[in-house]
């Protein structure tokens, strides 16, 4: 999450500058071919290259739309699941009484447990969104995007570290040794059944928002919506220069050919803009399309998970604890 007020020109030079080059070139080469040349049969009129952007542009405002409900609902399941885990440790510290050892187990694998679902969601899928090298590098440098399962061991024994070697879902497993663990307590009566139940309650509840999660996750955007978007806005930009080309026409015919050239130059300027902001609205709602995936505008679940740790071991009256995250380049990862 870019939390920076005002977004660098150096982030936006490295998400922009292969389109700016070929929006120019690409320009350069049909205003030449129409001043220079006398290629006059190219050029095609303004207005109904007007209705397409307009049309464009709707289509664009849908999508950025749907795309920032994604980005919501993920954020809002995050703020659900820190919540949650504050009133898991609340509960384990009011209710597992005379039993040290347990209430550091229970909330410890819970940190191993939103550690291991933040790790899950930040897998790439097959619709994963591709940037340029540019970006890639900078995402890689940072190392957020596709963490490996490591770290476990820091909340959980080396058996229970052994065994989730080889499980499908690693949060999904870590949630039923909660349960587990709890019925073993019940049988040694360190806590009552009403007690359980009341376990069992935030139990579902990290279940429902884990499963939300993994529906925003493994759902990916309705690809008619994304892949048209994207379709549309470029036949458009493709098409804006030749729209562009006799614009300045009259003022051209009315002036001496030693100025020609600044009002080609105006031509050329106003289509990269042009172009450039339509292809920018289009990357920024695919940029939320996935909120879970560690780029610069997706749910801060380190800087979460992190927050909840330090709440938790807090909570358990240590004295070390860990770090806030720091931002990276002005991203929260």
């Amino acid at each position: 999450m870019y939390i920076k007020r005002n977004i660098s020109w150096n982030i936006i030079i490295r998400y922009a500058w292969k389109n700016l080059i070929f929006f120019t070139l690409y320009a350069g080469v049909i205003f030449y071919l129409y001043h220079s040349l006398d290629w006059k049969h190219i050029d095609i009129p303004f207005q109904p290259l007007s209705v397409i952007g307009i049309a464009v542009a709707f289509y664009i405002g849908f999508k950025n739309s749907q795309s920032y409900d994604r980005f919501w609902e993920g954020r809002k399941i995050w703020g659900g699941i820190v919540n949650y885990s504050r009133t898991w440790a609340n509960n384990v510290l009011s209710y597992v009484e005379n039993d040290r050892d347990a209430q550091i187990i229970l909330i410890y694998r819970h940190l191993a447990w939103i550690n291991a679902l933040r790790i899950q969601l930040r897998q790439p899928s097959s619709f994963s969104i591709r940037e340029n090298r540019a970006v890639e590098r900078l995402f890689d440098r940072h190392g957020e995007r596709n963490p490996v399962c490591n770290g476990m061991d820091m909340f959980l024994s080396p058996e229970e570290v052994d065994g989730l070697e080889n499980r499908k879902n690693v949060a999904t497993h870590i949630i039923k040794k909660q349960g587990l663990h709890l019925k073993k307590l019940l049988k040694e009566e360190k806590i009552t059944e009403f007690d359980k139940q009341i376990f069992h309650n935030n139990l579902e509840e990290m279940y429902n928002l884990q499963g939300k999660c993994e529906r925003i996750k493994n759902t990916p955007f309705p690809r008619q919506y994304a892949y048209f978007s994207t379709l549309f806005t470029w036949i458009f930009v493709l098409l804006l220069p030749f729209g562009l080309l006799n614009v300045f026409e009259t003022q051209l015919s009315e002036l001496n050919n030693g100025h020609n050239w600044w009002y080609i130059v105006l031509m050329i300027f106003f289509s990269v803009l042009i172009s450039w902001m339509f292809v920018t609205m289009e990357k920024v709602g695919s940029n939320s399309e996935d909120p879970f995936e560690g780029r610069i505008n997706d749910v801060p679940m380190t800087a979460l998970c992190r927050t909840i740790e330090i709440d938790l071991r807090d909570m358990l009256d240590e004295k070390n604890l860990p770090e806030k995250i720091k931002p990276q380049h002005n991203i929260l990862y």
